[in-house]
């Protein structure tokens, strides 16, 4: 990534109310290449949240979805409908959309399929992603390593547990979107029907706080420098729960908690600082614009 390259990064919305997040490319001052993954916001709320930023419709070219679940593909539709950019997704999530009564009218036209194990261009030249399957009770979930102007991004959401491939390419991001999505006692003292709690609870469910925390220890590099927990339950975690569990764990491998600056991590073993910024996105509204 050369110096007059910029990455931003925010989420519009992360949860099971929805979930959209933006990642776009700066070069020399100008926009130069973005994507969002997921379509679980409509197009109207869509619209605001680049607005609130300075962007548009035209600062994404693409679109990469991680599965087929309502929260992450209800207005994936309308975005084929009316926007016509093309919805990279793998061949078995693709003819799960075909079929989906949220997607299929208008998904044809915008399928892109993703090649396993290769990067595939998403923006030539800017943009190239790769996906991972990830464990989750959808007709497939995968998370997603991108490269985007040289800067390495990994999301995974919805993720049952973690796999020795997710950590893999997390332990080579320079940023991690990873699920921080229940405190268990919270969950198990809970309202939710007991079914619901063991769908949860299992592999193929969501990833707990501490099972969050635990990956960022086993994924934790010299070069990674943020670390956004999402997916946060609402009835079934704080984000205070969240990013406690997450700083534990990053105190437990010597890094220790700023004054000034209550996000940001430092370790200064061996006479070298490390800094990572530990951070929750926000449910149902937009976070801060991040630049990475």
């Amino acid at each position: 990534m050369n110096s007059n390259s910029t990455v931003k990064f925010f989420s519009i919305s992360s949860g099971s109310c929805g979930n959209c997040y933006f990642l776009s490319l700066e070069e020399d001052g100008a926009h130069s290449a973005g994507v969002i993954i997921d379509a679980g916001v409509s197009l109207r709320r869509l619209k605001k949240g680049l607005a609130a930023n300075g962007y548009d419709m035209d600062s994404f070219s693409a679109i990469l979805v991680t599965h087929d679940h309502l929260d992450h593909i209800r207005h994936l539709g309308a975005y084929c409908k009316h926007l016509c950019k093309p919805v990279f997704a793998t061949p078995v999530l693709h003819g799960a959309l075909s079929r989906h009564p949220f997607t299929s009218p208008w998904i044809g036209g915008c399928s892109r399929e993703l090649k396993d194990g290769d990067w595939n261009t998403i923006v030539p030249d800017k943009l190239f992603a790769k996906y991972f399957i990830v464990p989750h009770d959808a007709s497939q979930t995968v998370g997603y390593a991108l490269w985007i102007g040289g800067y390495k991004f990994v999301i995974m959401t919805d993720i049952g547990e973690m796999t020795k491939e997710a950590v893999a390419y997390a332990r080579n991001a320079d940023t991690v979107v990873i699920e921080s999505n229940y405190d268990k006692e919270m969950l198990l003292t809970g309202s939710y029907p007991y079914e619901l709690k063991m769908r949860i609870l299992g592999g193929s469910g969501h990833l707990r706080n501490d099972q969050c925390a635990s990956a960022i220890k086993e994924f934790m590099h010299d070069g990674l420098r943020n670390v956004f927990l999402c997916h946060l339950s609402e009835n079934n975690n704080t984000p205070e729960l969240a990013v406690r569990a997450s700083a534990d764990a990053l105190e437990s491998i010597g890094f220790h908690q700023t004054y000034d600056r209550s996000a940001v991590f430092v370790n200064t073993e061996e006479g070298q600082e490390r800094r990572v910024i530990l951070r929750a996105l926000p449910r149902r509204t937009p976070s801060p614009l991040y630049v990475l």
